[in-house]
């Protein structure tokens, strides 16, 4: 059984003892999170399809912990004119555990 849900404008496929990163979520570690934009549901054989949502279902997912990403380094320069910046970005991230998938 697996599922497709949204958080943070992008979908992610998990099934039920998954560990997923995504976007910075407001909980903390240990607290229970509930997302209900599911996309698609597959048990056994059968695909239920949204229009845009799956009515009824729902992804549970325990928070393991926050963290900050890889650094990325973005590099900008134009050839002959002496111009040169640097600069990093890390990413905010919440690490979840997928407890359940409810249909």
């Amino acid at each position: 059984m697996y599922a497709v849900f949204e958080t943070g404008s992008k979908q992610y496929r998990v099934s039920e003892g998954d560990k997923i990163e995504v976007e910075k979520l407001t909980a903390e570690s240990g607290q229970t999170v509930t997302f209900d934009r599911v996309l698609l549901v597959s048990k056994d054989d059968k695909v239920a399809v949204g229009t845009p949502t799956v009515a009824g279902a729902k992804v549970v997912a325990d928070v393991v912990e926050n963290k900050r990403g890889e650094k990325l380094v973005v590099w900008k320069m134009k050839r002959r004119k002496g111009y040169r910046r640097k600069a990093g970005h890390r990413q905010s991230l919440t690490v979840l555990r997928v407890k359940q998938i409810v249909l």
